[in-house]
Formats: C-alpha cells, structure tokens, sequence
C-alpha cells in the first residue's frame, strides 16, 4: 500500500478507511469491528477516518470498544477525527438548530470525549469539520496548537476549507496545517478547477477526498450523463478485472496532488477489496476520457 507522508510526524495508508456508517452496521460488536479492522490492515490500510458527529455522535465508541476489546490494534492503525458541528442528536439533543462551534473551548472538550470514547490517549490528526462563519482564528489556532504541545493531538488539519478559511486559520498557528478534506469524485470535480486543488499543490498539502465514489452514484446511473461514465468505467474496470469502485479511485490517485481517498463501507468482503484501485494504472488519456464522460463534453 502506498503510503503518504503529511508531515514529519504523520504517514497515512493512502487509501482510508472511513468509519461514519459504522453504527449503522446491524452487528456494531467489537469482534465485527475488529474484523473490518483486520481487513484492511491485510492490504496495508492502517488510517481510520472518524467525526465526533458519526453515528449521532455514537461512530468513535463503537470504534473505542473494539480497542478496548482488542488493545493491540491501537497501535498498529493512525485515527483521524473531527469536530465542530452540533447537531441536535446524542450529546447535543437539546441543540435547538444543527450549527458550527470552533471555540477554543468546544475543540478541547471534544477532543476530551473523543478520546475517552475510543480509548486512546492521543489523536493523530485531528479536523476542524467544517468553516465556520464565527470563527476566531486566534482563539482556534491557539486551541490547536495547545492540543499538539499537550500531546493529545500529534496533527491538526481542516475539512471542506476554502483557500481563504486556511490562509486565516494558518495565520494564527505556530503549527502547520497539514491537510483539507474535501469532496472529490469523477462526479464532485470542481476542486480540480476552481483553485482548491492547486492552492493545495502550491503548499505541498496532501488532499482527502470524501465521498470518493459520489455517495454511492456511480453505481446507479440515472442520467445520460450518469449512464456515461458508468460505461467507460465498466470498460476499464473490465479490462482490469476489477470493480468500478477501484476504477474510480485509482483516477483520483492518479492525480499529482496525491490524493488520499476515504472508502467507507460496512461490507467485509467490499472493504477486502478495497486496494484493488492499485492493480491498475489510469494514463493521462484514460484520465481525461473519464473526465469528459462526467463533464458531458469535452475539454475546449
């Protein structure tokens, strides 16, 4: 599995497991959760991408009991996680609106509760979920950076940040920043164009991707366009003798951002096959037939 180097401290598995659905799971015991652990620590997957939010505020326990149950696989996996949004659900159920927190003081609580639900005593990457529109910079840079001397958090990163919300978080951190999650698929494309991505080259910051597959799109066209890119992705996945899903993130990988793409799937024998997007190789051409298949035309 190739592996991603963020910053001195921290290497990602390139392809991470994402663990939102996994309350939802009909069987949320901790030896099921550790065979999907298990699983993809065989292919060399070894990141686990979490949110405080999961699950109704619920994904990092059940996560937490199968470290509990199963102390060993600690250290042997890299825990992302989130905060910054209240919904009313769980810890939060008296919340009269869903809104964004990025004080000092709600990072450090949540990261307090993070940690006692997973049972660990350290989080390696830590994200601010989302921008937030009362953000004190100073006040959640300062925040971030007293995580990291503490040593509960070893790196601090953001998720669906505009160039703009980094530059004002970074300029308030003696810290780096060391990643923006964001949307990314063959159907979520924007970043690519729009100065997201190329704001994240020019820095040397690595992007994840979420929702890699569309939100499960890609598997069920109902479009024209839809219909289209399922087409050349069955071409190619054929050629290769895999699935579709391995087509599609081998495209983002091969990306010279070098892009980490966050696979969730509750399916043991799915999350078995999760490294297949590294059986095939996607050329510049193949790259962009696929780019125009979703764009719907080609490129001018």
């Amino acid at each position: 599995m190739q592996r991603i180097k963020l910053s001195d401290r921290l290497e990602l598995s390139q392809i991470i497991y994402g663990m939102w659905r996994i309350g939802d799971d009909k069987d949320t015991s901790p030896k099921h959760v550790q065979a999907k652990i298990e699983a993809c620590l065989e292919q060399g997957i070894t990141s686990l991408d979490q949110a405080d939010i999961y699950g109704g505020y619920e994904a990092e326990a059940v996560l937490g009991t199968c470290f509990a149950a199963a102390p060993h696989l600690r250290d042997r996996v890299e825990i992302i996680t989130k905060c910054g949004i209240i919904a009313p659900a769980g810890r939060y159920s008296d919340a009269r609106v869903k809104y964004y927190d990025s004080s000092a003081q709600h990072i450090k609580n949540s990261v307090e509760l993070s940690l006692t639900d997973m049972h660990t005593d350290h989080i390696d990457l830590l994200l601010i979920h989302r921008p937030d529109p009362l953000m004190d910079h100073i006040d959640t840079g300062r925040a971030l950076d007293d995580l990291m001397k503490s040593g509960k958090v070893l790196n601090v990163g953001v998720s669906n940040f505009k160039p703009h919300d980094w530059n004002l978080l970074q300029s308030s951190m003696a810290e780096n920043l060391v990643t923006n999650q964001i949307e990314l698929s063959v159907l979520a494309r924007n970043a690519f164009v729009n100065g997201d991505i190329a704001f994240l080259q020019q820095h040397k910051i690595h992007p994840m991707a979420w929702s890699p597959l569309g939100g499960g799109a890609l598997f069920d066209p109902e479009t024209k366009m839809l219909a289209a890119v399922q087409n050349i992705l069955t071409k190619i996945a054929q050629q290769h003798s895999v699935g579709i899903d391995a087509v599609a993130v081998a495209w983002l990988m091969a990306h010279p951002a070098g892009i980490l793409p966050i696979m969730g799937t509750n399916n043991l024998s799915r999350i078995q096959k999760l490294s297949d997007a590294f059986k095939l190789k996607i050329d510049r051409q193949t790259w962009f037939e696929i780019y125009t298949a979703a764009q719907g035309f080609e490129v001018a």
